[in-house]
């Protein structure tokens, strides 16, 4: 896997206390580590080589102070709109790569509708074609799920899903 593939790998980030609160980029977890304000608790596989030492990329790190987490909100983006949604069309139920999605506004922009956490919902092109500038009732469609904001629970359930297949997440994650 070349370098740069293994710099952007998921990291479960946990607070002092061992809370899971966040999963960064690979990069971004050593930056953290080198700037002494987190430690590496699990290692993945790979390493990562400078010219005169390797390191093991870290699985998970902790960050060496306790940090109160406020109540948690993540930015409006087209991104995590579709980590919300699971990267699902809440449409037809189909998945896809970012390239194969879309956002759709439920209630089109074109009657009010804004861009906002409810409003917003993860689409296929085709279902987004088909939807056009109507409601999901005038069009004959349903949505899987009603479009909610991003809350813990829902940072949290994301994490478990990241973490399913990485066995060093697995007992910071509850499964």
């Amino acid at each position: 896997m070349p370098a740069m593939d293994r710099l952007q790998q998921p990291v479960l980030v946990l607070n002092a206390s061992y809370e899971p609160i966040n999963v960064c980029a690979a990069r971004r977890a050593i930056v953290l580590i080198i700037k002494g304000i987190a430690a590496a608790e699990e290692f993945g596989a790979n390493h990562i080589h400078s010219t005169s030492q390797s390191l093991g990329m870290p699985s998970v790190i902790r960050l060496l102070e306790y940090r109160r987490i406020p109540q948690q909100t993540r930015a409006l983006s087209r991104k995590n709109i579709l980590m919300r949604d699971r990267y699902t069309c809440q449409y037809c139920g189909a998945t896809g790569s970012t390239a194969n999605l879309t956002l759709d506004h439920v209630i089109p922009r074109s009657r009010g509708g804004g861009s906002s956490w409810e409003n917003l919902a993860t689409c296929c092109h085709s279902c987004n074609n088909k939807k056009g500038n109507r409601t999901p009732d005038e069009a004959g469609m349903k949505l899987a799920r009603a479009p909610r904001p991003f809350t813990l629970h829902t940072s949290r359930h994301l994490m478990r899903l990241l973490g399913r297949g990485v066995q060093e997440w697995r007992k910071y994650l509850f499964f």
